[in-house]
């Protein structure tokens, strides 16, 4: 096969082409039991590949056809031995990793600013996270990745681990040192599973942070339509045989994914891996170039700071991507929240992210010098109208000490709760999630014993318009926690 090939959109297409009369759901039937304002609106052709897993268009939980023959071109596109489609997002492609290697009371080292769906997995599995702090930056007020020097020492300390998790790059652009990692874990056989949600172009262009297969790990969820070019929901899940078997991913993967598997997604997913292995390395190049100029005219602009090379000093902050446009609003005086509702109100702008100190933009193969430009007089616009209040703002760094864990995420969250006002909370073992996010980052989990400093936290955050997520009270005023057993008198 050549990976000018699309087997699958091309399968689809065929079969749209014989117009075949379905007896078969989805009950719109190419369209035409669709609203009309939504059908005009969507047009024929999408609605034309709506369509289930028939014969002649393969299987997604059982790939033999043109599935088959999509997800090996995407395997040779990203160097791996096997790629798996996801229509569940990364998320989906995270929680199958996590639930192919461990199992119950099974150890696994994780970042302590990982992605929500981690620890979803973390709790289904039944396992038990142990954490490594990220690097923190005093000067963003922001964490970084992982160094090789905590994993070494982690491994050391917990020599029964299962499988190591690295974010690379983070969701800030940020890479560690991931083949040094990998080494590390190598050397105990213990399988490194990589979070590339934010990293699928990394693999396409020299000039980037090495990729989860180039590092040799074991497994890696990959986010396509983050950056890649696919439809929303779409990644894939790479992996390297070894320490992981394929056919149990395949099996995991098929639990957690729908039956009822959208084509249209899949046939986005093979069209974005032609268009990555054929024209990705000049259209990332082109990108790279785009968000490199920008940086260096944000720069120009009084009291904004957009993060280049200058961060990387260690082996968790190794390399960057500079399509990231991470940029600093703390000298503007402001927070990055109040930046991100300028930047909508007045410029019609929506960024990707915002914390108590920067945004995030993200420049991808979609943009031009167009769109940079409206940013940049945007940045400088915002600058203007608000420079005269500007003060230099020294960033706390919010991340605060780990809660200690009383039981495993998984027997707190099925545990026996009340709720319990937050300010009473002080003492008691969490039985649900609070995180910010985006990016996702738990402040607490099932199973940790909740701290004063982390209910600060929380008011630091909210105070901020920060969204802070995952308690069933959405104004937090209230905790559940688990119910202590009174004693008998």
């Amino acid at each position: 096969m050549s990976q000018l090939e699309t087997p699958l959109f091309d399968a689809l297409l065929k079969h749209r082409n014989r117009h075949p009369i379905q007896f078969h759901i989805p009950g719109h039937k190419k369209g035409q039991g669709v609203d009309p304002a939504f059908r005009e609106f969507v047009g024929d052709n999408i609605l034309s590949i709506d369509l289930i897993n028939i014969a002649p268009l393969d299987d997604l939980h059982s790939p033999k056809g043109a599935i088959k023959k999509a997800q090996e071109l995407a395997a040779e596109a990203f160097g791996a031995d096997h790629t798996f489609f996801s229509v569940q997002g990364t998320s989906g492609a995270i929680m199958t990793m996590i639930l192919s290697v461990v199992g119950p009371n099974d150890k696994i080292l994780v970042p302590r600013n990982v992605h929500k769906s981690i620890m979803s997995a973390i709790v289904f599995a039944g396992a038990i996270p142990i954490f490594i702090h990220p690097e923190v930056d005093p000067e963003l007020g922001i964490s970084h990745g992982i160094s090789a020097e905590a994993v070494e020492k982690a491994l050391i300390e917990y020599p029964d681990t299962k499988a190591v998790l690295v974010i690379n790059p983070t969701y800030f652009g940020i890479a560690a040192d991931l083949k040094r990692i990998v080494d590390i874990a190598h050397a105990r056989n213990v399988p490194v599973l990589v979070d590339e949600a934010h990293g699928v172009h990394i693999h396409f262009h020299k000039s980037l942070p090495i990729s989860a297969m180039a590092a040799g790990a074991d497994m890696a969820a990959t986010s396509v339509h983050k950056l890649g070019g696919s439809m929303t929901q779409s990644s894939v899940l790479n992996v390297r045989e070894g320490l992981v078997s394929p056919k149990r991913v395949q099996s995991t993967l098929s639990m957690l994914t729908t039956t009822s598997t959208s084509y249209p997604i899949l046939a986005s997913l093979d069209t974005a891996r032609r268009q990555l292995a054929i024209n990705g390395y000049d259209l990332i190049d082109r990108t790279i170039r785009l968000s490199q100029d920008a940086r260096k005219r944000i720069n120009k602009i009084p009291h904004l700071h957009c993060v280049g090379k200058e961060l990387l000093n260690s082996s968790a902050t190794f390399d960057l991507d500079p399509t990231k446009l991470l940029i600093s609003v703390k000298n503007l005086g402001i927070t990055g929240h109040q930046a991100e509702e300028w930047l909508r109100e007045n410029a019609n702008i929506e960024i990707e992210l915002s914390d108590l100190y920067n945004i995030l933009c993200l420049v991808t193969i979609g943009d031009s010098r167009k769109e940079l430009n409206l940013l940049i007089n945007a940045l400088q616009r915002m600058t203007g109208a608000l420079e005269s209040e500007a003060v230099v703002v020294e960033p706390v760094v919010l991340l605060p000490d780990i809660p200690r864990l009383a039981m495993t995420p998984r027997d707190a969250f099925y545990a026996t709760t009340e709720v319990i006002s937050i300010n009473d909370a002080v003492g008691r073992i969490s039985a649900e999630f609070i995180m910010v996010y985006p990016p996702g980052i738990p402040i607490f989990i099932p199973g940790e014993i909740i701290t004063e400093e982390n209910i600060n936290y929380i008011h630091m955050n909210v105070a901020a318009g920060l969204p802070v997520q995952g308690p069933e009270d959405d104004t937090l005023q209230m905790l559940r926690v688990i119910k202590e057993q009174q004693a008998i008198r």
